[in-house]
Protein backbone atom coordinates (compact mmCIF):
# COMPACT_ATOMS: atom_id res chain seq x y z
CA UNK A 1 0.00 0.00 0.00
CA UNK A 2 1.40 3.27 -1.16
CA UNK A 3 2.04 5.86 1.42
CA UNK A 4 0.13 9.27 0.83
CA UNK A 5 1.69 12.25 1.20
CA UNK A 6 0.43 15.04 2.89
CA UNK A 7 1.71 18.92 1.49
CA UNK A 8 4.43 20.41 3.59
CA UNK A 9 2.05 23.24 5.81
CA UNK A 10 2.15 26.65 4.41
CA UNK A 11 4.53 29.19 5.51
CA UNK A 12 3.22 31.67 7.97
CA UNK A 13 4.06 35.04 7.66
CA UNK A 14 5.99 36.47 11.05
CA UNK A 15 3.56 38.42 13.15
CA UNK A 16 6.07 40.79 14.14
CA UNK A 17 6.44 42.13 10.75
CA UNK A 18 2.70 42.60 9.99
CA UNK A 19 1.33 45.96 11.36
CA UNK A 20 -0.57 45.95 14.77
CA UNK A 21 0.67 45.89 18.47
CA UNK A 22 3.14 43.21 18.28
CA UNK A 23 4.86 45.22 15.25
CA UNK A 24 5.08 48.56 17.43
CA UNK A 25 6.30 47.06 20.28
CA UNK A 26 9.24 45.65 17.89
CA UNK A 27 9.61 49.01 16.92
CA UNK A 28 9.96 50.38 20.31
CA UNK A 29 12.61 47.32 21.71
CA UNK A 30 15.12 47.97 18.23
CA UNK A 31 14.53 52.03 19.14
CA UNK A 32 16.24 51.15 22.96
CA UNK A 33 18.19 48.28 21.90
CA UNK A 34 20.36 50.94 19.67
CA UNK A 35 21.72 52.26 22.45
CA UNK A 36 23.62 48.86 22.26
CA UNK A 37 24.15 47.82 18.48
CA UNK A 38 23.52 51.31 17.02
CA UNK A 39 22.11 50.13 13.93
CA UNK A 40 19.09 49.12 15.06
CA UNK A 41 17.15 52.19 15.20
CA UNK A 42 17.50 52.40 11.71
CA UNK A 43 15.28 48.73 11.39
CA UNK A 44 12.93 49.91 14.00
CA UNK A 45 12.17 53.50 11.71
CA UNK A 46 11.68 51.54 8.25
CA UNK A 47 9.48 49.24 10.11
CA UNK A 48 7.28 52.02 11.45
CA UNK A 49 7.63 53.63 8.18
CA UNK A 50 6.49 50.38 6.22
CA UNK A 51 3.20 49.62 8.75
CA UNK A 52 1.96 52.98 8.95
CA UNK A 53 -1.16 53.44 7.69
CA UNK A 54 -1.85 50.30 7.55
CA UNK A 55 -3.54 49.26 11.25
CA UNK A 56 -6.00 50.26 14.02
CA UNK A 57 -6.57 53.90 14.42
CA UNK A 58 -5.08 53.30 18.27
CA UNK A 59 -1.96 51.80 16.67
CA UNK A 60 -1.68 54.73 14.21
CA UNK A 61 -1.12 56.71 17.07
CA UNK A 62 1.44 54.66 18.44
CA UNK A 63 3.57 54.06 15.02
CA UNK A 64 3.40 58.39 14.54
CA UNK A 65 4.86 58.68 18.40
CA UNK A 66 7.24 56.30 17.38
CA UNK A 67 8.58 57.84 14.01
CA UNK A 68 8.77 61.31 15.64
CA UNK A 69 10.85 60.19 18.36
CA UNK A 70 13.53 58.44 16.01
CA UNK A 71 13.73 62.05 13.87
CA UNK A 72 13.62 64.36 16.91
CA UNK A 73 15.92 62.32 18.61
CA UNK A 74 18.58 62.46 15.94
CA UNK A 75 17.58 66.35 15.90
CA UNK A 76 18.68 66.38 19.54
CA UNK A 77 21.51 64.33 19.18
CA UNK A 78 22.92 66.17 16.26
CA UNK A 79 22.59 69.64 17.85
CA UNK A 80 23.96 68.17 21.16
CA UNK A 81 27.09 66.69 19.00
CA UNK A 82 27.65 70.24 17.62
CA UNK A 83 27.81 71.64 21.00
CA UNK A 84 29.76 69.24 22.31
CA UNK A 85 32.89 71.33 21.17
CA UNK A 86 31.86 73.90 23.46
CA UNK A 87 30.97 71.37 26.28
CA UNK A 88 27.90 71.73 27.21
CA UNK A 89 26.35 68.91 24.39
CA UNK A 90 27.93 66.49 26.55
CA UNK A 91 24.81 67.47 29.24
CA UNK A 92 22.42 67.92 26.41
CA UNK A 93 23.48 64.20 24.57
CA UNK A 94 22.50 62.73 28.38
CA UNK A 95 18.93 64.73 28.11
CA UNK A 96 18.47 63.80 24.70
CA UNK A 97 19.33 59.95 25.81
CA UNK A 98 16.60 59.76 28.27
CA UNK A 99 14.40 62.03 26.62
CA UNK A 100 14.49 58.81 24.20
CA UNK A 101 14.33 56.21 26.49
CA UNK A 102 11.48 57.86 28.18
CA UNK A 103 9.06 58.40 25.00
CA UNK A 104 10.08 54.68 24.50
CA UNK A 105 8.78 53.36 27.89
CA UNK A 106 5.81 55.87 27.87
CA UNK A 107 4.97 54.34 24.51
CA UNK A 108 5.46 50.65 25.42
CA UNK A 109 3.40 51.42 28.70
CA UNK A 110 0.52 52.97 26.76
CA UNK A 111 0.95 49.76 24.04
CA UNK A 112 0.72 47.29 26.78
CA UNK A 113 -2.96 48.76 28.57
CA UNK A 114 -4.19 48.92 24.52
CA UNK A 115 -4.35 52.99 24.87
CA UNK A 116 -3.14 55.27 22.25
CA UNK A 117 -0.55 57.88 22.38
CA UNK A 118 -2.57 60.86 23.79
CA UNK A 119 -0.48 63.59 21.62
CA UNK A 120 1.52 62.00 18.93
CA UNK A 121 2.47 65.03 17.43
CA UNK A 122 4.60 66.08 20.98
CA UNK A 123 8.08 67.23 20.98
CA UNK A 124 8.24 66.72 24.74
CA UNK A 125 6.99 63.56 26.81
Amino acid sequence: MAEIETPPPGRQTDTWLEPGKTNVQVVYILYLAGFIIGITPLIGIVLAYVNRGRAEAWIETHYTWAIRTFWIGLLYGLISFVLAFVLVGFLLMLATAVWFILRCIFGLQALTRDEPMKNPQSWVL
